[in-house]
This record gives C-alpha cells, sequence and structure tokens, in this order.
C-alpha cells in the first residue's frame, strides 16, 4: 500500500534544509559581490580593497592609461581557463543550466559549479564584463540546494524544490528583493506550486533576504530619495496609454535582445582557434569599446563596463543634470550607449562570458526609456504639461521592468523586483502595462526567451507559464477504472494463495501482497498497490519507482481488503486529455 514516496521527506524536514539554503545563499550573496569589488579595484584601480559601490562611476581615468583595454582581456584569460577545466556548465549566463537540471537531469548540479561559476563570473564582472549579477547567485543557491538533497537522498520533487529555493533566495539577497525571489522560483523553476513546496522557497528567500540586509544595507538597490516615495499621479490617462506603445518598443528590444546573444554564440563558434582565443579576441574588443567610452564621453565615465548600475542611477536621477547634455547632444548620448552596451554583451556572453543577463536588461531597458520620454517630449511639448516632466523616470523604470520581463519570460518577476528595487511602487501601472506589452511581442517574434532558447536549441524543451497542478487535486478513486474482473486461473495454472489475478481492457495483472512467493515465470509482481484517496501525483510516483504500468486500488476500511479499481496508462492519458480542456 503507497500513499508517499519511499524516500519523500515531512515538511518540517524540508523546512530546515530551506533555512540552510537560505544561510548558504545569503552568505553567497555577500561573499560573491566581495569578489566583484575585489577584482573589479585590483584590475581597474590597482589596489587591494574589496569594497565596490557599483552605483556609482569608477574613478577616470585608470593608472594603466590605455593599457585598461587589456584588462577585460586579462579577465577573460581566467574565466576561460576555469571554465574550460572545471565546470563548462558556468559558461554563460548560468539560468538555463539551472533548468536542465530540473527537466533533463533529475535535478542534480555538480557542486563544483557553484565554486567556479561564482569566481568565473566575479572576474568577468570586475573585469570590465558585460554581465550581471543574478545568473552566478542563482548557480551558486541551486546548485547548493541540489548538492543537500542529493547528500539528504531526496526524491527528484523535493530536490526540485530546493533548486528553487536556492535560486529565488540568492536573487532576494543580491538584489534585496524577496518577493521577487520567490516569484522568480515560481514562474521559472517551480514544477509544482503548492504549499509543499511554497513554504520552503518562502523560507529561504526570508532567511536569505535578512542576512543580505544584515551585511549589504537594507537600502534598495537603486536608492534615490528624491522620488522614491512620490506617488504616481495620472493627471491625463492618455498618458498612461502612452505606455502602450512603448511596451511595444520594449518587446522589440527584447527581442533582438535575445537573438542578437544567440547569434554571437554562433558567431564566435564558427571562428576558428579555440576557446581562448574566441573569448579573448571578445574581451579585447569590449576593452577598446571601454576606453573609447571614456574617452568620448563628457563625463569620461566607461558607463558600460560591469553591471552598468551607475549609469542606471544617472537616468533615475535625471540624466541632463549628469550628463551636462540636453536636446540632440543627450539623445545621441543615449543612443551610442545603448547600441555599445548591447555591442559589449553579445561580445561578452557571445565569446564565453560568464554572468547574468538581468544587469543588461536593465541598462537596455533604462536607455529606451529614456529615448522614449524624449521622442514624446519632442512630438507633443504642450500635451505633456509641466507638472508631468517630472514622470519621466517612470519610463526608465518601467522600461527596466520590461527589459527583464520581456527578455526571460517572468513578467511578474520583472514587475515585481522593480518595484521592489526601486522602492517606488506609485509605478505600478505603467510597469504592469509596459511589461505585459513587451512579452507579447517578443512572444510573437521568438516563442523561446532567453533562457529557454538555449535549451530549445540543444532540443531540450521546458515549459513556459503556469498551469493548474490538477494532479495534486484528484485521487486514485476519480481516476481508477471499475471496469475489471477477477480470475481464479490463468494460462494453465491456479493462482498461488493470496495472490489475485485481475483482468481489464488494458491487460492482465496479478496482485501480489508481501511474503507470497512467485515461482512460476508467467507470475510477475506487474503493478502497485494503493488506497483509493491516494493523491494522483503520488500514484504516478509510485508506478514510476516500482517501474510498471498499472496501480490496483485496495480498499482497507472494512474488515477484508477490496479491490476497487485499476489504474493504467491508458486511465492517465485519458485524464491527460481532460485537463487539456481546462489549460
Amino acid at each position: 500500500m503507497v500513499s508517499h514516496s519511499t524516500n519523500q521527506k515531512s515538511l518540517y524536514w524540508m523546512c530546515g534544509y530551506a533555512l540552510a539554503v537560505g544561510v548558504i545563499a545569503g552568505l553567497g550573496a555577500w561573499g560573491f559581490r566581495m569578489l566583484i569589488g575585489f577584482f573589479h579595484n585590483l584590475l581597474f584601480l590597482g589596489e587591494l580593497n574589496f569594497y565596490y559601490d557599483a552605483n556609482i562611476h569608477t574613478v577616470t581615468p585608470s593608472p594603466w592609461g590605455p593599457g585598461v583595454i587589456l584588462v577585460p582581456v586579462m579577465g577573460a584569460l581566467f574565466v576561460t581557463w576555469m571554465v574550460k577545466n572545471f565546470a563548462p556548465e558556468a559558461k554563460g549566463h548560468g539560468v538555463p543550466e539551472v533548468m536542465d537540471a530540473i527537466y533533463y537531469n533529475n535535478g542534480v548540479i555538480r557542486p563544483i559549479v557553484a565554486v567556479v561559476k561564482s569566481v568565473a563570473s566575479a572576474i568577468c564582472i570586475g573585469s570590465g564584463g558585460s554581465v550581471g549579477r543574478e545568473g552566478p547567485i542563482i548557480q551558486i543557491g541551486s546548485a547548493f540546494g541540489s548538492t543537500l538533497g542529493q547528500l539528504t537522498h531526496l526524491p527528484v520533487n523535493q530536490r526540485i524544490t530546493l533548486i528553487a529555493a536556492g535560486a529565488g533566495a540568492g536573487i532576494a539577497a543580491t538584489f534585496n528583493a524577496p518577493l521577487g525571489g520567490l516569484v522568480f522560483a515560481i514562474e521559472l523553476l517551480l514544477v509544482s506550486i503548492n504549499v509543499r513546496t511554497l513554504l520552503p522557497v518562502g523560507l529561504a528567500t526570508v532567511t536569505s533576504s535578512y542576512l543580505g540586509r544584515l551585511m549589504l544595507g537594507a537600502d534598495p538597490a537603486f536608492n534615490f530619495p528624491s522620488i522614491q516615495f512620490q506617488a504616481f499621479q495620472l493627471a491625463d490617462p492618455g498618458f498612461l496609454a502612452l505606455f502602450i506603445p512603448f511596451g511595444l518598443v520594449m518587446g522589440l528590444v527584447a527581442y533582438v535582445f535575445v537573438r542578437g546573444i544567440y547569434w554571437a554564440e554562433d558567431l564566435f563558434d564558427a571562428m576558428p582557434g579555440n576557446q581562448y582565443t574566441r573569448h579573448l579576441s571578445g574581451m579585447f574588443l569590449v576593452g577598446i569599446i571601454i576606453y573609447c567610452v571614456s574617452l568620448w564621453s563628457p563625463t569620461h565615465y566607461y558607463y558600460i563596463q560591469g553591471v552598468g548600475y551607475a549609469t542606471i542611477m544617472d537616468l533615475l536621477h535625471g540624466e541632463a543634470s549628469l550628463f551636462k547634455l540636453t536636446g540632440m547632444d543627450l539623445t545621441l548620448l543615449l543612443v551610442t550607449l545603448f547600441a555599445l552596451k548591447l555591442a559589449a554583451t553579445f561580445l561578452t556572453l557571445g565569446s564565453g562570458g560568464s554572468g547574468g543577463v538581468f544587469s543588461p536588461s536593465l541598462f537596455l531597458g533604462a536607455i529606451t526609456g529614456s529615448l522614449f520620454w524624449q521622442f514624446a517630449e519632442f512630438v507633443s511639448p504642450d500635451w505633456l504639461a509641466d507638472e508631468l516632466k517630472d514622470h519621466q523616470v517612470a519610463f526608465v523604470i518601467a522600461g527596466m521592468a520590461a527589459g527583464v520581463g520581456a527578455s526571460t519570460g517572468a513578467i511578474l518577476t520583472g514587475a515585481i523586483m522593480l518595484i521592489e528595487m526601486t522602492a517606488d511602487a506609485g509605478v505600478t501601472l505603467p510597469i504592469m502595462l509596459t511589461c505585459v506589452v513587451a512579452n507579447v511581442v517578443r512572444k510573437m517574434l521568438s516563442p523561446g526567451s532567453v533562457y529557454t532558447l538555449k535549451l530549445i536549441r540543444r532540443g531540450h524543451v521546458v515549459p513556459e507559464g503556469l498551469q493548474a497542478a490538477l494532479a495534486d487535486s484528484q485521487e486514485a478513486k476519480d481516476v481508477m477504472n471499475r471496469d475489471f474482473r477477477t480470475l481464479k486461473e490463468t494460462k494453465g495454472w491456479i493462482a498461488y494463495e493470496g495472490v489475485t489475478v485481475i483482468e481489464t481492457t488494458s491487460g492482465t495483472f496479478h496482485v501480489v501482497p508481501a511474503g507470497v512467493d512467485t515461482e512460476p515465470d508467467e507470475l510477475s509482481d506487474n503493478c502497485c498497490l494503493i488506497t483509493p484517496d491516494t493523491p494522483m501525483i503520488d500514484t504516478l510516483r509510485a508506478m514510476n519507482a516500482k517501474g510498471v504500468s498499472a496501480a490496483v486500488i485496495q480498499d482497507t476500511t472494512g474488515k477484508q481488503s477490496v479491490i476497487v479499481g485499476v489504474i493504467t496508462d491508458q486511465e492517465v492519458a485519458s485524464t491527460m486529455r481532460q485537463a487539456a480542456e481546462l489549460l
């Protein structure tokens, strides 16, 4: 009689494991940030210092002068060596590898991935690579969750829950966005969403967020006191309608971003040479871009190197005052930075860099939002009255949310994270409108997101979107076939005492209780026993664990056990067809 998989841990145990995952994710986020600071200060400034505020521009000029061009190249040398020799999974932006482990590798992630990914990505970001922090911390948290699940011999479904908990906790601690981390796990990693999965993920994200705030500070990721508590007032409903065409534009940006990354990968893979020559050549071009930007820009900042958050802060504070430019000069600067950031991201990830895609998406979305506002103001300066001019930052924030949401396919994550990262809930309506429209456009142009497209190219298809877990709500008695008969004799021999032979339209099955000797070759225990109130998800697990295609339902509530039904692959398929009508 089976009601749960044999290795299923209780919810209490899962909560304990989740707390451990949250602690490691929180400490990992802090350690990863310190590593980035160490490599950035060492390579760009020649200083031994772990402190680095990515929201502030790096001091220029570099003590290396034009030699700063070689800083990304030096980083590329170490990144390629680590990835090539220790963990090929650490190449790229990381999240597709986690999703692949969930759907195609039984939730198994090698522990070495966490170590290699953290160091390689810290070097890549610290040396100027145009990538983000979320991919590495997701792999760090996920790898620990998977390793803990393997060491404690958890079944696949609970191991996947710990993987999602580690990923969500890493996002929460890195960006000080606990809700965003929880929603990220729900949208992209959790296969089933219920109390058994949400509670561990929630505990892990809360734990990591607390530790992250304790060690990294409680301020939002983008802290700008002048507007963060300002309510977004709709003086004209037409102003809100502007976010519909803006969403269309952001959908196109997300499409170019997603396709461009894989176009760049194909381009570098087709180049002659090896991993070293490809990545070093790509990062040499990134170094040239960084140096040229510092020479050309009016403030002589690098702008596009690393995560690019300092440039985003300029836009949030009001770019005209900080760039010291207005009109066409400002527009030209923003268009140039957009194109160069896109190129630097393609070069970094396409040539073999290690890091996430959130930060480039935020950067591109912020600049697109500022450019769209300037265009709207140019087209209709009278309509956009003075009282609305201060709200141009709404386009910057909505653009960042849509950049993340549309490119990754996680629109709830993008929306919620930006509200948390800016502590500005006043732009909720523009964010929602922009994210939804942008995701529809990207989905129409590219069915695969920046995460799933990598798996699709491998022939590994993963589901997108949330669906009701009908298997959790149904029990065996709701699905079983009651049309069967019990046989006393089959194939010329009498069934052993205690052995029941039943026949359905799907075949003949021998119900063999424990302890019964089955000497004849024809007799085999080709089904599993369950009770009528066994959840269907546990029924399927039991069938899979025993390697059989049938489950016999036995009612044990009376004085004698009575067989009341059978579930075979035929009943399972029929139930899935009926459920498809609701999805």
